[in-house]
C-alpha cells in the first residue's frame, strides 16, 4: 500500500500538548517547551505507526476573515493565546523543518482549509491522506482515501467515513449541514435555537441537506413540530451562512514531494532547545534507520 501524506493541524496539536503537559517542562532558555515536546512526540509516533511519505504541518489564521465577515461572533469568546505558548508557536516552524516536516501557512484562511485542500489534492493524484487533527470539522474530509487521525486519551483514533456516520449520525459530506443546524460552541456558532446534535442528525437523515430541511420547514404539510419549524424559519439566511462557514475553502497548492524524517537534524534542534529526551529519541530513530 502506498505511503500516505500526513497533513497536520499544527495549532490543534500545539494547544493540546500545551494543556496536557506541565509548563514546568522548560528549555535551555528557561522558557516552557511543553507544547513543542508534546507535538513532536505525537508526530513521531504517527510517523512510526503509518510511515507517511511526507509530513506537512499546517498553520493559519485564528479566525478566517471570511468566517468573521459572515458571523462577527465567530471565535469571539476564545481567550487569547497564553504567553507561554506564544514563544513556542514562533519556534515551531523552524523546529519542525529541522525534523524534515514542512510547514504551510493559510494566511487569512485557517489551517483546516489547508488540510482539506491537501487531502483533495492527494486524492486527485491517487494518493491517501491522514489528517492529524482534534477538530471534528475535519470529519467532512473522510472518504476511502482520507482518514482523520483524531487524538484521544487512549491514543489517536482512525476516523473514516463509517466512523463519522457512527459518531455523528450523518455522512462526511453532511458535516457542514450538521454544524449549521446544531451549532459549534467551540467556534461560537449557535446553530438553530433548540436543535441539538441528535435533532440535527435526524433532520438530515430525513431530508438530506440543510436546503431540504429549510424547504420542509416552509411546507405546512411537513411533519415538523411547531417549535422546530420556528427555529428553522426564524433566520434561514443565517443558517446558510453557518453552513458556508463550516465548509472548507479550497486553496490552490502544489502536491508535496516525498520527504523522510530528518532524525539527525531534528535531534540537534531538540538538543539546542533543551529537550534532551526528545533528542535521544530522534537519535535512536536515526540509528534504527541507518
Amino acid at each position: 500500500m502506498a505511503a500516505p501524506l500526513l497533513a497536520v493541524d499544527t495549532p490543534s496539536l500545539l494547544y493540546r500538548a500545551f494543556f496536557a503537559l506541565p509548563k514546568s517542562i522548560k528549555g535551555a532558555d528557561g522558557k516552557p517547551v511543553n507544547a513543542l515536546l508534546g507535538t513532536a512526540n505525537m508526530l513521531l509516533q504517527a510517523v512510526a505507526d503509518y510511515s507517511p511519505r511526507a509530513v506537512v504541518c499546517c498553520f493559519g489564521a485564528e479566525a478566517g476573515a471570511y468566517r468573521v465577515k459572515a458571523f462577527p461572533s465567530y471565535h469571539a469568546d476564545r481567550p487569547p493565546m497564553p504567553p507561554e505558548l506564544e514563544h513556542q508557536w514562533e519556534l515551531a516552524p523552524g523546529f519542525l523543518a529541522a525534523c524534515g516536516w514542512s510547514s504551510l501557512d493559510a494566511a487569512e484562511l485557517e489551517a483546516d482549509d489547508l488540510l482539506g485542500s491537501l487531502a483533495a489534492l492527494e486524492s486527485k493524484a491517487g494518493g491517501k491522506t491522514l489528517i492529524f487533527s482534534g477538530d471534528r470539522d475535519m470529519f467532512q474530509c473522510a472518504s476511502k482515501q482520507v482518514t482523520v487521525l483524531y487524538p484521544s486519551r487512549g491514543g489517536p483514533q482512525l476516523i473514516g467515513a463509517a466512523e463519522v456516520r457512527e459518531r455523528s449520525g450523518v455522512d462526511p459530506a453532511q458535516i457542514p449541514d450538521l454544524i449549521a443546524l446544531r451549532g459549534d460552541p467551540s467556534d461560537g456558532i449557535p446553530g438553530a435555537k433548540g436543535i441539538g446534535e441528535k435533532g440535527a442528525a435526524l433532520l438530515l437523515e430525513q431530508y438530506g441537506s440543510l436546503e431540504a430541511v429549510l424547504a420542509a420547514a416552509e411546507d405546512s404539510a411537513s411533519e415538523m413540530t411547531a417549535r422546530t419549524r420556528a427555529a428553522l424559519t426564524d433566520d434561514p439566511e443565517l443558517l446558510r451562512s453557518f453552513k458556508a462557514m463550516a465548509t472548507l475553502q479550497t486553496i490552490k497548492l502544489k502536491r508535496p514531494k516525498d520527504a523522510p524524517l530528518s532524525a539527525d537534524r531534528g535531534a540537534g534542534a531538540a538538543r539546542a532547545l533543551g529537550m534532551k529526551r526528545l533528542a535521544e529519541r530522534l537519535e535512536k530513530a536515526s540509528a534504527t534507520r541507518a
